[in-house]
Formats: C-alpha cells, structure tokens, sequence
C-alpha cells in the first residue's frame, strides 16, 4: 500500500469516527437541553409525582404528565399492533404472491404512501375518517366489542369521532408503509435457492414464508418495526387533528385524549409561565427518554436472541 492509499485509508478511518462521535454528541446535547429547560419542573414537582399525577391545570400551574404519558404509550401500541401484521402481509404478497406485473406498481404506491407529509394525513383524519368513524364504525364498535365483559368499558361512551382510537389508527395508517417496505426489502434478500429448495422438498408457499423467508428475514422485519415504533411515539400532527387534546385519561378508547406530541403542539406558544414552559420541556425531555429505552430495550433483546 502506497502514501496516497494509506493517507486516503487513514483520512476514511477518521471521517467515519467523527461521524459517529458527531451522533452521540448530537444526542447527548438534546438531553443537556431538555433537562436544563426542564431542571425547574423536575425540581418543583419531582419524577414520580409528575409521571403519575392526571392533573395538567395551567391556569393553576398544576401540571401531571400521566394523560400524555397514558396516551402516548396507548397509541404507539394499539397502532403497531395494526400496522405490523397488515404490513407484514403486504410484504408476503408483494414477494411471493402477486403477479409479477403487478409488484413493481403497487411496491412503489407504498413508498409513495411513506412520503405523504404527515398534516395531510391529520387532515384526511378529521375531514373523513373521523366523521366515518362516528356515523358507521362507532355504533358498530358499540354493539359488538362494547358488549364483551371485561374489556367492553374500553369501547364504550360517545364521541364526535375523534379520539384514542380513531387517532391510533390514523398513526398505523401513517407508519404502515415504512414496515412494508422494508419488509419487503428484507423478503427480497432471501436467496431464492432457499425457496426453491423448500419447493422442491414439497413444502407449501405458507410452509416457505413460515420456515425459511421469514426466520431468515427476521432482522430486517424487526429493523422496521422498531423504525415504525420510534416514529409512531414521535408522531405529531397526524394525531394533533383527531386526538382531542383533552388531558385526561379516557375511560374508553373512544374518548378524546391527548399525548405528549399533542400537548407540546397546542400548547407550547400558548405557556405564559416559567414553569408552564418547564413542564412542557418535561414532557419533552420523557419522550425522549422513552423513544431512547423502548428502542435500545427492543433492540437488545432481539439482538440476544439472534446470537442464541
């Protein structure tokens, strides 16, 4: 290896650490900022008592993060829990079912989907979903799911449309395309070898998907999913239009709600107060730590479980 390419390997090496360094750091100083503008909250009403007081009353200056935090967390995984299968489903039948005329177009209406900005879909939400919602699968919800024991106070109660519900399904409808993409992407890499060998051994397009596509795709698939996580948690102005911005914790999941995003989208021009604009960075500051855990914790344990 001569000066030039050692010089040039040498430069590489340095640029691509400095890159990395350049992230942490980005990320350190995030949560420097958001706890310093947030140091005076923290100290007024402490960690435990805000995470858990329902109280957000400006007017009082009595803030509790619970609504947001309650909210936040339910519809992050009421809309995975949409999206992620129906996601995965487009994926198997874009790989191994639909013609092949059929793939290229309808593979690229979905990314098409992932670059919709995300106010269109808030707007699509409250002008046509949500009064969909109210007039023809509310009474439906309430005549089936609101009847089961048990779980059938979550589906009960009145409302205009919009709420929990309607806002987590808007936000699966908004991160389904990322899923899919990338678990078709990840369907792709399969060499067909593999599936042609599974075919030839007598196995089923169910017994290919189920024992050799996607074990072998797994990686990727739960690369997406924890992507489309880290977004749905973030998510503001898809759910800002049909939430509700009530900062209570809804007896239903019909009712209007609030999350964090909500919060800190109507309300952060409107504080007044030192500690009103504190406890806004609070919840802030919880978003991050929360997006931070939930996709190191997922990422950890997948990662055990592939070296296994």
């Amino acid at each position: 290896m001569n000066r030039q390419s050692r010089f040039l390997n040498l430069l590489f090496s340095k640029f691509a650490l400095a890159a990395t360094l350049l992230v942490v750091i980005i990320l350190f100083a995030l949560f420097v900022v958001l706890y310093k503008e947030s140091s005076l909250s923290i100290h007024t009403f402490g960690v435990w008592h805000f995470i858990t007081s329902k109280v957000w009353n400006p007017p009082m200056e009595k803030f509790g993060g619970a609504p947001a935090i309650f909210g936040t967390v339910v519809s992050t995984i009421i809309s995975i829990l949409i999206a992620v299968p129906v996601a995965i489903g487009i994926a198997i039948f874009l790989t191994e079912i639909a013609p092949h005329p059929l793939r290229t177009p309808v593979g690229v209406a979905i990314e098409l989907l992932a670059a919709i900005p995300s106010i269109i879909y808030g707007m699509w939400g409250l002008f046509f979903f949500a009064p969909f919602m109210r007039d023809y699968l509310q009474p439906v919800i309430h005549a089936t799911l609101g009847e089961l024991p048990l779980i059938g106070q979550w589906f009960s109660g009145y409302t205009p449309g919009i709420g929990l519900l309607t806002a987590s399904i808007v936000l699966s409808i908004m991160i389904l395309p990322f899923t899919a993409a990338i678990a078709r992407d990840s369907f792709n890499m399969v060499p067909d070898i593999l599936k042609e060998s599974a075919y030839a051994l007598g196995a089923t397009k169910w017994d290919v998907m189920k024992d050799v596509v996607i074990p072998y795709a797994k990686l990727g698939v739960v690369g997406g999913v924890i992507l489309s996580l880290g977004r749905a948690l973030g998510e503001t102005m898809a759910v800002t239009f049909v939430m509700g911005n009530q900062p209570v914790i809804p007896h239903s999941l019909l009712e209007p709600a609030t999350s964090i995003t909500v919060t800190l989208a109507n309300e952060f021009t409107e504080a007044d107060t030192d500690l009103y604009l504190s406890s806004l960075f609070y919840l802030a500051l919880i978003l991050f730590v929360m997006s931070f855990l939930v996709i190191s914790i997922g990422k950890f344990f997948f990662l055990k479980k592939v070296e296994r």
